[in-house]
């Protein structure tokens, strides 16, 4: 005996194999989603320290590159629009934690003047970063550079 169907004529979307698709590329985004890190910074080329790494989430970051341009959170700025933000950072947060990463061929000059800033705008959780063999870190502590008198 041999059943024989009419075809219809009508397309006709399978379900399970399109549920099984999307359930691949959800999975496959969220993979990818989960090897992303997140980068505040710009690429500077950090000097090396064998210091501990200080974990901080809340933090505003300091990028001076080698020619002596200053970045605040990836934004472009001047030392003095620096020290105003800063100040409005402290009022709104005082708390706040910050990381300089600077150059390793940025002169000594501008890190320094940038630490003075931060320092005059009432900030005292101040880091500086570096790099560990091929990690990044940032070294230091609220107490880091402490005012001696």
């Amino acid at each position: 005996m041999k059943i024989s169907r009419k075809h219809t004529g009508k397309a006709r979307i399978e379900m399970i194999p399109l549920i099984d698709v999307v359930f691949i590329l959800l999975v496959a985004f969220i993979f990818f989603a989960m090897s992303m890190t997140i980068d505040r910074g710009i690429p500077v080329n950090l000097p090396v320290s064998s210091s501990e790494q200080v974990k901080e989430k809340d933090f505003a970051e300091i990028a001076i590159k080698k020619n002596g341009e200053i970045f605040l959170n990836r934004e472009k700025i001047n030392v003095q629009a620096l020290i105003f933000r800063l100040v409005l950072l402290h009022r709104k947060s005082p708390e706040t934690k910050i990381i300089i990463s600077g150059d390793r061929e940025a002169s000594y000059e501008s890190v320094v003047s940038v630490i003075d800033t931060v320092k005059k705008a009432g900030i005292s959780g101040l880091s500086l970063k570096t790099e560990i063999g091929n990690q990044e870190s940032w070294a230091g502590s609220k107490n880091t550079f402490q005012d001696r008198k």
